[in-house]
């Protein structure tokens, strides 16, 4: 459990439910009677889905408020009443991670360094990859390397060992740091708000192998990479963090695959920091974001 700097248990609560009155008023109040302080609160009521979200960051008094588990298990009138998806957790739990990789390591060095300063709060379990090139660069960081080769005579094999290695790791979120597969739609479905894809372009947008170069032929003035969850529709997932820069007519391809390779880094890098921080909730096929 974590103590914080005033001695006391640090929490966090996320929670959607359609929107009613009364839902803040029962949650607060349920915090109140056991012994919580609310130190931040946001919330969102969307008019057009009739959905309402809330995230609380909450400290815990000693010898009143339960055991985080006791704290669940209490809450879980609430909830029900409210007909609420919810989580309650440890602010100091660092989620594990896993992350996959085919031949591009720009966006994979950017996820060590900033787990390595503490930028990122999350431990990496895993690093997979279809191809061997990046096994040394890993291993040189201490963590485990899993060469998965796909085939499409191999693909459903190489899934369900990669959903092993998601359990075996305790795996929390899946990060395809430009891993340049296409993920099966039972797997998208598997992964559902647990796996976060860098898109090398500013969705919706251009698509395919070569985006920059489609860019450069029709002479964009703006550029970007886009961070959202997979799901069984290519590139089409609920979006969490845009990057866009605008450019201009003496950019070249190789110019453009530049500055985009940054773009790329910086948008992956604050959709995992907002997911492992709990500041994201999905919100049919769109994200709510409490930054």
């Amino acid at each position: 459990m974590h103590i914080s700097i005033s001695g006391k248990p640090h929490y966090i609560l996320t929670a959607s439910c359609d929107s009613r009155v009364g839902t803040v008023a029962r949650v607060s109040g349920f915090l109140a009677a056991h012994g919580c302080y609310i130190d931040d609160m946001h919330q969102f009521a969307d008019g057009v889905t009739g959905r309402f979200f809330i995230r609380i960051s909450f400290y815990g008094e000693p010898g009143r408020t339960p055991a985080l588990d006791t704290l669940r298990s209490d809450f879980h009138d609430v909830a029900q009443s409210e007909q609420m998806e919810w989580a309650i957790v440890d602010a100091a739990l660092r989620p594990r991670v896993l992350i996959m990789v085919s031949r591009f390591d720009h966006c994979l060095v950017d996820l060590f360094y900033r787990q390595r300063t503490g930028e990122l709060r999350m431990d990496i379990s895993a690093v997979v990859s279809n191809h061997p090139d990046l096994q040394a660069l890993v291993e040189a960081q201490g963590i485990r390397f899993v060469h998965l080769p796909v085939t499409p005579q191999t693909k459903a094999e190489q899934e369900l060992r990669l959903m092993e290695l998601v359990h075996e790791t305790q795996s929390e979120l899946v990060v395809l740091a430009r891993y340049m597969q296409v993920l099966s739609d039972d797997l998208c479905r598997r992964l559902r708000g647990q796996a976060i894809n860098i898109h090398h372009s500013f969705l919706p947008g251009f698509k395919g192998a070569k985006p920059y170069h489609q860019a450069h032929a029709r002479g964009v003035k703006l550029t970007g990479a886009t961070a959202h969850y997979v799901t069984a529709d290519l590139d089409e997932g609920p979006i969490i963090e845009q990057v866009v820069l605008r450019v201009d007519h003496s950019y070249t391809p190789d110019k453009l695959a530049a500055t985009g390779r940054d773009s790329e880094c910086r948008a992956l890098a604050t959709a995992v920091r907002l997911h492992v921080e709990r500041r994201v909730l999905l919100n049919e096929t769109k994200t709510v974001i409490f930054d």
